[in-house]
């Protein structure tokens, strides 16, 4: 029996469990399979609780409803107060609460899944909707459907708690001053000798704007004593979905060998700075642009910065942008990770306690997500938390986020590893 299609975007199965806590959608009915008929849907989802029910119209309308009860076909009202009704705006879901519980949902045998008498989906066996606003349901209708009573399409899901997984699918030490003063003195003393870790030799493989207009570069630097660490970081613009805005992929390569100066500065009257021109990449005969860079000016890993909460709403554009930077970055050897961002905002569980970020398998599936899209082995995406509202540092946020920054290290290492054999190998042949 083939596997049914969700008509739910990733993203939109998200929002709606993000209303009902740590759950997951299991397709049970779905009407162009199975029949607009009310028989074809209490087959498939009588005694099946709690539920979702999603109506899909011509309009390109997604609305429906939850209950916690289960179908039946007895012709009488069932109390529920969790009951809502539901459409979306956008990426948005807008909840009309029932009214009256007692009325919340309607067990009819001719039918589809009936809210009250306020909203039927698969109205008396045929391919329409049912539309009462203020029938134990208050909403508007044009804003629930848009007054199109034709469905194209309904689908009944079983609500099903997913667990926090047994066993995490990365392990980390948490709760731990000790491992999080091991993580900044590893990052302290640093020399590109380390041995014993996960890594790999081989290439595999947001605002609507970009906020970063220059490349800069950050020296780190150890708190103790303000001595520099042996890491520096670039900040470069974004990228964007338009052609012409967000960074040139031609600055790219500029960036990636060392060409670009830092803060991106070209010399006129005075010394200003020159922001990016998306339209205009930089060119060998800027004044500031480095004709003879050295292996320090170099970039020997490169790291994407990915929201989790929006990467199932990454626009194709912006996809086929990043397949054309990881073939340039490939060529030079490079090797790539992705700092995959607001994970507590993606994940109620991670949110409650971010230890349970790697027990969280609903994070594990955004990380499969963007390994898939975005071309990397999975263990080259690292789920970090933000710092946003805190005042005081977290331990545990730290931890995640040192570890990146060890590995971005290790990465690094693996980039002179490369050149260090490409460099022998010549000596050989001369």
């Amino acid at each position: 029996m083939s596997t049914l299609k969700s008509n739910l975007s990733r993203s939109q199965q998200r929002t709606i469990c993000s209303q009902l806590g740590t759950v997951k959608l299991k397709l049970l009915y779905k009407a162009s399979e199975h029949g607009f008929t009310g028989a074809a849907f209490h087959q498939r989802c009588d005694n099946h609780s709690p539920t979702v029910s999603v109506g899909y119209n011509v309009s390109g309308h997604v609305f429906g409803g939850y209950t916690a009860q289960p179908f039946s076909q007895t012709g009488h009202y069932v109390n529920d107060d969790q009951a809502f009704l539901f459409t979306f705006s956008g990426d948005q879901l807008l909840k009309y609460h029932v009214a009256s519980a007692t009325h919340a949902v309607r067990m009819i045998r001719n039918s589809g899944p009936y809210f009250g008498e306020a909203l039927v989906l698969v109205n008396g066996s045929t391919p329409v909707v049912y539309s009462n606003p203020g029938a134990h349901y208050n909403f508007n209708a044009a804003e629930m459907h848009g007054n199109d009573l034709n469905l194209t399409e309904c689908e009944v899901y079983r609500v099903e708690a997913t667990t926090e997984l047994e066993r995490p699918w990365r392990t980390v030490i948490w709760d731990s001053y000790e491992k999080r003063t091991e993580l900044m003195e590893t990052i302290r003393t640093y020399k590109p000798i380390a041995r014993g870790h996960v890594t790999s030799h081989a290439i595999s493989g947001s605002s609507t704007t970009s906020l970063t207009t220059q490349f800069r570069t950050y020296t780190l630097k150890d708190g103790r004593e303000r001595k520099p660490l042996p890491i520096i970081l670039c900040d470069t613009m974004g990228l964007e979905e338009s052609k012409g805005a967000g960074l040139d992929i031609d600055d790219i390569s500029s960036i990636l060998t060392g060409h670009l100066p830092d803060l991106y500065r070209v010399y006129t009257h005075t010394w200003t700075k020159l922001e990016f021109n998306p339209a205009v990449p930089l060119h060998s005969e800027a004044h500031n642009y480095q004709k003879s860079p050295g292996l320090k000016d170099k970039i020997h890993c490169v790291v994407y910065v990915i929201d989790a909460c929006k990467i199932s709403i990454m626009p194709s554009k912006l996809e086929e942008k990043l397949e054309a930077i990881r073939r340039k970055v490939n060529l030079l050897g490079i090797l790539q990770l992705v700092l995959l961002t607001k994970v507590d905002e993606a994940c109620p569980s991670v949110k409650e306690d971010l230890r349970n970020i790697y027990k969280s398998g609903y994070i594990k599936e955004i990380t499969q997500e963007v390994s898939a899209r975005l071309g990397v082995p999975q263990y080259c995406v690292l789920p970090v938390k933000n710092y946003s509202e805190e005042l005081e540092l977290d331990i545990n946020c730290d931890i995640l986020l040192l570890s990146a920054v060890i590995q971005m290290l290790r990465f690094a290492e693996n980039y002179f590893e490369e050149l260090s054999d490409r460099m022998s190998s010549n000596e050989t042949k001369d």
